[in-house]
This record gives structure tokens, C-alpha cells and sequence, in this order.
């Protein structure tokens, strides 16, 4: 389906009034609008997504793209109570979340690698809204296909409890991962004393990295192909996006004294670099052989080995599909030209250019 089809069927975000889908949850009376997609882009996103049963919203004026289970947990998200101890990690997906989640639990809590090596990184560092992904009839799915063992039923009824009640009952300082932009998140987050470091990333790169996170995991479920899946997610027709507008509230609040913005392809270029600059803004002062020992586990060869980071359990609880490309994948820049035919890269790069026109935001580039 062409980029101009996919935004017609879409309901656009300040739209008033339309009918949500069938058997979908009426609309919280407060908060940020919300508004059902409809007509054939419900259909054919619930043909193609399959993790999600019921449909999707489009929130606030600036219509981000969220499962039908954000309508109703929404309140929960924007009136969650932040903490001057928290720190949290925004970005939106694949923009070297979970290597930058592990890079700052461990400059926070003084390199216990051990601690690190042991304890599940999404234990350590819930992610905020996961349970939205989570429907109910895919839940009672996997349920049922653990029937045989309780212990893997109590590890996926866990996943599924709300990151904010989760969080709400935590001690001591938090570490909060969240794809949430800004407008959905707590008014009072930069101010009430919490550190927050957001990362960006090339959308080529992300895009490439979601579509193989979507085609893995199955609360998602994405069973098409790239070029399909490059154009719902230029027409903001994906969880989380829009993306421009994502990166540009992040881009926005950069000069805050309690946030960090950060380019992933300047973090993997010099790691070193980054271990330092992360560190500075913690409050940090780790020793040079610490920042090397730093670099070596979050190197993508030994991450992608550590059962900490890489969801090995969400393989074995049957969330993720054997068959697809694992949750750590290669981590570098500019894997993108492997999957962009040359149409779609002229599509892309029009799309990117007309953006970028936009803001003052450049993506750092290097000599190769």
C-alpha cells in the first residue's frame, strides 16, 4: 500500500468525534485527546500486526500512535509521581536503548557487574508502558501454552503488571525506561529532581532495527515485509510515532540541567567518550580501567552473549519467535542500505530532508 493510501485510511490526529473500534474501551475523560484509527488502516493494521487484537489510538494533538490498552491506562502514565532519585532512559525504540539502560544502571550503582550479570536488566530497569503491548487474548495465549509450568505463568502474568504500579512500590533510587514522548509523560519530570538522558538515532537505522523487533516479538506480531513496514512508519501509523516529533520534544528540553540528549551513532563511535559523558551528568567518577572494563561488557559482541540483556527468557516463554533474528542484534550505523531499495531510499531521504527543514536537530556523520 502507498505512503499517500496509508495516510488517507488514517484518522488524523486532531479530528473530532470519530467512533473507536469495535469492542475497543471508551476514552479516559481527562487527559491528552484521544482518537481511534479507523476504516481500512484498523484493518489492515490488525492484519499485519497481529500482537494486538482490539485496534489503535492516536494521542494528543500531536496524534502519537499507541494499542488500544493506552486508552484507558493513559491517566496512569501522565500522573505517575517521579522522584528526585529517579533516572530515566526515553528514547524511541531501537535507538540503543538497552545498551544505554546498562551503561547507566552501571556507572549509577558503582559497576557491580556482578548484580548486572545476575539480575534481569527489565528487574533492574522496568520499562514504563510495556503492559499496552500486552493484550489480553495474546496473554491468555501464552499463558496457555505454558499451562505446564507454573513458574513461566507467574513470569508472564509479571510482565503484564502496569509499569507505574510496579514502579510505585520500588525503593530506593529507580531506573525507568520508557519509548513515551515527553507530552505523555509526568508534566512535573525534569523538574521534580530526576536525571533524564534521551537518545537519538538515524530513522533508516531504527526502522531496520524495529522491523525485525516487530517481526520478533509477538506482542507485536508483524508478519509483512520492510517496504510495508517503512511506510507506516513514515506515516506515523507505528507505536510511538510520530517520530520527528518524538526526537524534536526531546530535542527541545537538550540544554535542561537534569537531561542529557545523545546521539546513539556518536555513543558507538567513541564508547569511551560516551561512558564519561554519561557519567559526568550521574554525578559520576569512574577510573579510566573501570571505563574500559565498562566498554569490554557493553561491547556488542559479549552484550549480545549476557542472558541479562538479550530477553533470552522472553524466547523460552515462547513472547519471542525462535525462527526471527535475536533481541541484540549488530548494533553498529548504516545497516539500513541493506534493506532500502533505491526507491524507497529516495522516498526516505525526501521524508528525512523535509524534517530536518524543520529543526535545527543535525544526525552526527563521520568519514568511514
Amino acid at each position: 500500500m502507498s505512503a499517500d493510501a496509508l495516510t488517507r485510511h488514517a484518522l488524523p490526529p486532531q479530528s473530532i468525534g470519530g467512533k473507536h473500534a469495535s469492542n475497543a474501551a471508551e476514552a479516559p475523560p481527562a487527559g491528552p485527546v484521544v482518537r481511534w484509527v479507523t476504516g481500512e488502516a484498523h484493518h489492515r493494521l490488525l492484519r499485519d500486526f497481529t500482537g494486538e487484537r482490539t485496534g489503535f489510538v492516536r494521542v494528543s494533538e500531536k496524534g502519537y500512535f499507541l494499542p488500544s490498552k493506552f486508552a484507558t491506562e493513559m491517566p496512569h502514565f501522565v500522573n505517575f509521581q517521579p522522584r528526585a532519585t529517579d533516572t530515566w532512559v526515553v528514547t524511541y525504540p531501537r535507538s540503543g536503548t538497552t545498551w544505554t539502560q546498562e551503561m547507566v544502571w552501571l556507572l549509577a550503582n558503582d559497576m557491580d557487574f556482578q548484580t548486572a550479570k545476575s539480575v534481569d536488566l527489565n528487574e533492574r530497569f522496568p520499562f514504563f508502558e510495556f503492559n499496552c503491548f500486552i493484550h489480553e487474548d495474546t496473554k491468555r495465549e501464552f499463558l496457555e501454552e505454558n499451562a505446564g509450568d507454573p513458574e513461566m505463568q507467574k513470569e508472564v502474568l509479571a510482565m503484564a503488571v502496569p509499569g507505574y504500579r510496579l514502579l510505585a512500590d520500588m525503593k530506593g533510587p529507580r531506573f525507568i525506561k520508557t519509548h513515551l514522548p515527553f507530552t505523555l509523560l509526568p508534566k512535573n519530570l525534569l523538574t521534580c529532581g530526576a536525571k533524564v538522558i534521551y537518545l537519538a538515532r538515524n530513522p533508516k537505522d531504527v526502522a531496520v532495527s524495529f522491523f525485525h523487533m516487530n517481526r520478533l516479538i509477538r506482542t507485536q506480531g508483524y508478519n509483512g515485509d520492510f517496504e510495508t513496514y517503512w511506510n507506516y512508519f513514515q506515516n506515523d501509523l507505528h507505536a510511538w510515532t510520530p517520530y520527528w516529533s518524538h526526537l524534536e520534544e526531546g530535542w527541545q528540553r537538550r540544554t535542561h540541567p537534569r537531561m542529557l540528549f545523545m546521539f546513539y551513532e556518536e555513543m558507538s563511535r567513541d564508547t569511551p567518550a560516551a561512558i564519561r559523558k554519561v557519567a559526568s551528568f550521574l554525578e559520576k567518577e569512574p577510573t579510566d580501567e573501570q571505563v574500559a572494563s565498562l566498554a569490554d561488557h557493553l561491547d556488542i559482541v559479549n552484550f549480545r552473549k549476557n542472558r541479562a540483556v538479550n530477553s533470552q527468557r522472553l524466547f523460552e516463554l515462547g513472547i519471542m519467535r525462535k525462527e526471527e533474528e535475536g533481541f541484540i542484534r549488530k548494533g553498529g550505523v548504516g545497516g539500513w542500505t541493506n534493506y532500502f531499495t533505491p526507491e524507497l531510499e529516495a522516498q526516505a531521504d525526501r521524508w528525512i530532508a523535509e524534517n530536518l527543514a524543520k529543526t535545527d536537530m543535525r544526525f552526527p556523520t563521520f568519514p568511514s
